[in-house]
């Protein structure tokens, strides 16, 4: 027999309240930070802000270093306690955050490029050079379900609004469902999809290779909207409420008004004319980014005038994390730099010997980042 409520009674008033509450909280934008104590997913957080809430010591030191055995371009996630990455070689690594004990491997079977694992609940998802994305118990590295696209996966899986949410080679964006890896729904677009897909408001942003922003509903697959950018685009795009911004291989960086579909400024580098693969972070009033120039650039965010950059000495794909008013960024010259935000003054560098392409992920008072030589490394 099915079991009957019973003793349970609301007002009118009281109801009322209960479901405006509820009716609010479900509008909630994702918060803009990833919480102090972990950092699920590229980025940060499904809006991929490239913020952290937690705090880093003002002169960072090498705690444990871990050889993976090929070069790394997959940038960690963190949580638990936990750190995962994925090596060149195509292990998926679970470490311990304070030792660098290794808990288990997870075997791809393919190499992995720059897609980094996200982990919700008991599952970590990362995909692989050979088109397949992987699900994986994080208790013990057991395989969970894997789903073969048609093409390599370089784009990053996020996990929003009960779905997985990954890009592929073969020129779609993938949603499964988390437990099972059911295919819920494939959005094709015009062009390989590389960029990790920004989520807001129930909908899926990939700013891609077709030189389209699309805006995708996570419950149908279906396309909202789309605007056109006019540039092929490798970085992934960074939502702060009506507001789109990437760089392009066309050497600019571009911000869109989403509820107006319209194009609101466009920044290039008065002197240099390079790509930008790196995604921006959000830094107040401003978004930062590396550039294959060579540097690290600050772009006011309404005016889209530069607010300052700073000079590296090889270009910059690996992403900004933002963490206290400090950027906190790779280059291809082996260094990991810390500038302030305000000021583009440098703070602090760390030389790991090989190029940083890799983007830092910050938890609990670490930064893990991985070189091309191979080595993780954990600075706190």
């Amino acid at each position: 027999m099915r079991p009957q409520a019973v003793g349970i009674r609301f007002s009118p008033v009281a109801l009322f309240v209960a479901l405006t509450v509820a009716t609010l909280g479900a509008q909630q934008p994702s918060p803009a930070a990833a919480p102090a104590d972990e950092w699920r997913q590229f980025r940060g957080t499904p809006r991929l802000t490239g913020n952290s809430s937690s705090t880093l010591p003002a002169t960072l030191k090498v705690l444990w270093t871990y050889d993976v055995g090929d070069l790394i371009d997959s940038s960690a996630a963190i949580v638990n306690g936990v750190v995962y990455v994925g090596g060149g070689n195509g292990d998926l690594l679970a470490l311990d955050l304070a030792s660098g004990k290794l808990k288990w491997k997870y075997t791809t079977g393919n190499l992995i490029g720059e897609s980094s694992p996200a982990v919700s609940d008991s599952t970590v998802y990362i995909g692989d050079l050979g088109g397949l994305v992987h699900a994986v118990n994080t208790a013990d590295g057991k395989a969970l379900w894997t789903y073969r696209t048609a093409s390599e996966v370089k784009s990053s899986p996020v996990v929003a609004d009960g779905a997985v949410l990954v890009g592929s080679y073969d020129g779609s964006l993938y949603a499964f469902e988390p437990m099972t890896g059911k295919l819920k729904w494939k959005a094709m677009t015009n062009g390989m999809v590389h960029a990790t897909p920004a989520v807001q408001d129930g909908l899926a942003f990939i700013a891609g290779c077709d030189s389209i922003l699309h805006a995708i509903r996570i419950a149908d697959g279906k396309e909202a909207y789309r605007i056109e950018s006019g540039a092929y685009t490798g970085a992934s795009p960074l939502i702060d409420g009506t507001r789109a911004y990437f760089g392009t291989f066309n050497n600019e960086v571009l911000a869109f008004d989403l509820q107006r579909r319209k194009l609101l400024w466009r920044y290039a580098d008065p002197d240099r004319r390079f790509p930008f693969y790196s995604s921006a972070a959000l830094a107040n009033d401003r978004i930062i980014l590396g550039g294959r120039d060579k540097s690290i650039h600050a772009i006011d965010v309404k005016t889209g005038k530069p607010a300052w950059t700073f000079a590296t000495r090889a270009r910059v794909d690996s992403s900004p994390v933002i963490v206290g008013g400090r950027v906190y960024i790779g280059s291809s010259d082996g260094r990991l730099y810390v500038l302030d935000a305000a000021s583009g003054k440098r703070v602090w560098e760390f030389d790991a010997g090989s190029a940083l392409t890799a983007s830092p992920a910050v938890a609990a008072g670490r930064l893990v980042i991985g070189s091309q030589d191979g080595r993780l490394y954990v600075l706190g």
